[in-house]
């Protein structure tokens, strides 16, 4: 059996990691896609479990070679998908789940093409994401404002991809999402 990837692509504020998390748990053959990164383990992290902890002479070796479908610096850190975890995956039949953004949505498109299905969420309006943003209260409003901003332009290629779902209800959008999953992995 020939694995798939399933990629979800989202907003910040959609509700992406609660429906992400709702899946892994109704899907437990989906096995997900651990980045790698640069940064230091925190507490109560495993190695290969949360992110495949890198140096960062290994990092950088490895976008060298060519070993990342996608990398991002962020801050002073590194991030990336590693293409032998993927392949090796695909290769022995897993379907694996992703969280990327619109970059990194692109770029696995771009490797795997069909094997590689993207879903977008999208909130009902940005209204209704500035609102979501602001109740969680962990932002500032200069990071709300960014978030906003970048939510815009992420919304502006919804239609680029293979599937669109609009999270206006949590429920609802679950059952598409998991119909659309069933779908893939059938």
């Amino acid at each position: 059996m020939e694995g798939k990837l399933i990629v979800i692509c989202a907003p910040s504020g959609t509700g992406k990691s609660t429906l992400i998390n709702r899946l892994k748990a109704d899907y437990p053959t989906l096995e997900w896609s651990v980045s790698c990164t640069t940064r230091p383990m925190r507490a109560g992290e495993v190695n290969g479990k949360d992110y495949h902890f890198l140096a960062h002479d290994d990092f950088q070796n490895q976008i060298s070679q060519d070993l990342f479908i996608e990398w991002a610096r962020v801050h002073s850190n590194f991030y990336g998908t590693s293409k032998v975890f993927v392949d090796q995956g695909l290769a022995q039949g897993k379907h694996l789940l992703f969280d990327l953004d619109v970059q990194g949505a692109d770029a696995i498109k771009k490797i795997y093409q069909d094997t590689a299905k993207v879903i977008f969420i999208e909130p009902p309006s940005v209204e209704e994401l500035e609102k979501r943003l602001r109740s969680r209260g962990t932002d500032t409003d200069k990071v709300i404002l960014e978030r906003i901003d970048n939510a815009r332009k992420e919304l502006m290629r919804k239609h680029d991809y293979d599937f669109l779902i609009m999270n206006d209800d949590i429920e609802g959008a679950y059952q598409k999402l998991r119909d659309i999953v069933a779908r893939i992995v059938k």
